[in-house]
């Protein structure tokens, strides 16, 4: 495991209109904070897209093409928590029954029915959600969208901040 899943860790994801710093989780969802901060060492989502923003509902980003078809190539376990789906958390995107290895979304909205879906949150954003409230809105299965706004890097840092 990447992570201490006793330890505090915070995501700053920098885009192109700012900053978005979020508290993982670890206790809640430690598999999913692992692969998380693990992808966002390696560079993974350096220079991918919000490749869908829907205003009032979710940023999602995560895939590599910015189709919303694509992953890493591996899916994950499946973790599941009570915790609700306020404003400005952070979920993994699933595909049916799979849970997507690299794509996440943040919440722009409080998102209650979520968790009946069987999505799980694995952190919070503490800075920024204007920020993502504020990313151009595109739905990838549409004609004619706009380029999503590009996430220049994802910086951990462990013991907070």
């Amino acid at each position: 495991m990447t992570i201490d899943p006793e330890g505090s860790y915070v995501a700053v994801i920098r885009t192109e209109k700012g900053e978005v710093r979020i508290e993982l989780l670890p206790a809640d969802a430690p598999g999913y904070v692992n692969n998380f901060v693990f992808l966002a060492r390696e560079g993974f989502y350096d220079g991918i897209t919000f490749h869908r923003v829907i205003p009032g509902f979710v940023a999602q980003a995560g895939d590599p093409t910015g189709t919303g078809l694509e992953s890493s190539g591996y899916d994950l376990v499946e973790e599941l928590n009570d915790l609700p789906f306020d404003a400005g958390v952070i979920s993994m995107a699933k595909g049916g029954n799979n849970v997507s290895g690299s794509q996440f979304f943040i919440t722009l909205e409080p998102t209650p029915h979520l968790v009946e879906s069987g999505f799980t949150v694995f952190g919070r954003v503490i800075e920024g959600l204007d920020v993502a409230r504020s990313l151009t809105p595109r739905d990838p299965s549409a004609p004619g969208q706009p380029p999503g706004d590009r996430i220049l890097g994802i910086d951990i840092i462990e013991g907070g901040e």
